[in-house]
């Protein structure tokens, strides 16, 4: 998996861009920064986006590929990440150390992704926020129909509603949907999906 995301992140072009994910830039401004943990930050286009507002950010993904375009955002925004390269399930943090997670197009496989939802909820404070934006179980057929909007061909990594509720059963729920949506991400989510949205403030 991190030869895929390497071979991915070496393009000098930006493939998701450098914008933030829409929903994610919507939602933050939401909230008092503070400290934010950023899992599958890819190429940094989130976690600079957190930074600007004034977010002390932590960002975590598979690939060095990632980490070095990251800071080459990081740097041309005039702000910093704090990048670890490695297994989300092989990091550890102490327990609730964040004020809120960002988990854009986060993807995990399907025996890691309930465990690893579990594992970030400890390392959240009560009242943290969470922001999500994922691909659903009903993104395969927009997928197959046009392979540029992106997401794992494997119906189990993606989410439905009830997974959601499931392992974030613990949050007061400010927004919880499935939607259908057009992605102009760079060039690898270009086109209709569909995904789940949830935000979510932890309660205890």
């Amino acid at each position: 998996m991190e030869q895929k995301w390497n071979e991915r992140y070496k393009d000098q072009e930006f493939v998701y861009g450098k914008a933030p994910n829409l929903f994610f830039e919507t939602w933050l401004p939401e909230f008092k920064p503070g400290r934010i943990l950023m899992p599958a930050d890819g190429e940094g286009r989130n976690g600079v986006f957190a930074a600007r507002l004034g977010w002390q950010v932590t960002s975590a993904d598979l690939s060095v590929e990632g980490k070095s375009k990251a800071l080459q955002l990081a740097a041309e925004q005039q702000v910093t990440l704090n990048y670890l390269v490695g297994d989300m399930a092989q990091l550890h943090f102490e327990p609730a150390s964040f004020d809120a997670i960002g988990l854009i197009y986060a993807h995990f496989s399907a025996d890691k992704k309930s465990i690893l939802h579990r594992q970030l909820n400890t390392w959240l404070k009560p009242g943290g926020i969470i922001i999500f934006e994922a691909f659903s179980k009903k993104h395969l057929p927009f997928r197959k129909e046009n392979p540029r909007v992106g997401g794992p061909e494997d119906i189990d990594m993606l989410f439905s509603l009830t997974e959601i509720v499931a392992d974030f059963d613990n949050y007061e729920i400010l927004v919880l949907e499935e939607a259908e949506i057009l992605l102009e991400e760079g060039k690898y989510h270009i086109g209709k999906g569909s995904v789940i949205r949830f935000v979510g403030r932890k309660l205890r």
